[in-house]
């Protein structure tokens, strides 16, 4: 690829220091690790793009879907300043959980704290 992409990414750190969305993706093997990383590289070159690639979660939270080997990944984001905020990652089952939806809800809310007051990350 030459140039750069639309969007940066960078993954959310919680207040122990911790990015769990990183730590999620390191426990996966590492094809769907990959899989995933190309998916969201994708979403950073070619924003915005819709279905099946990504869903809208409502009140700009959005989810990467990646499926690999018939298993359903998701990573939930928002935009911040012109980046991608990785913010919840799990294994998608039957439906998506509402405590994975509240978790995305809870880091984008503190993602969009810390920009107001100038930080980039909390």
């Amino acid at each position: 690829m030459i140039g750069t992409p639309k969007l940066g990414c960078s993954f959310f750190l919680n207040e122990q220091g911790h990015e769990p969305v990183r730590k999620w993706l390191k426990s996966l093997p590492a094809e769907a690790m990959k899989e995933i990383g190309t998916d969201i590289l994708r979403v950073q070159w070619n924003w915005p793009i819709s279905k099946p690639l990504v869903d809208g979660l409502g009140e700009g939270l959005y989810e990467v879907r990646t499926k690999f080997e018939r298993v359903q990944y998701r990573v939930l984001f928002c935009i911040q300043d012109d980046s991608l905020v990785l913010l919840h990652g799990f294994i998608k089952k039957a439906r998506v959980a509402p405590d994975d939806i509240a978790t995305g809800r809870k880091r984008q809310a503190l993602v969009e704290l810390a920009s107001k007051a100038g930080r980039r990350k909390p």
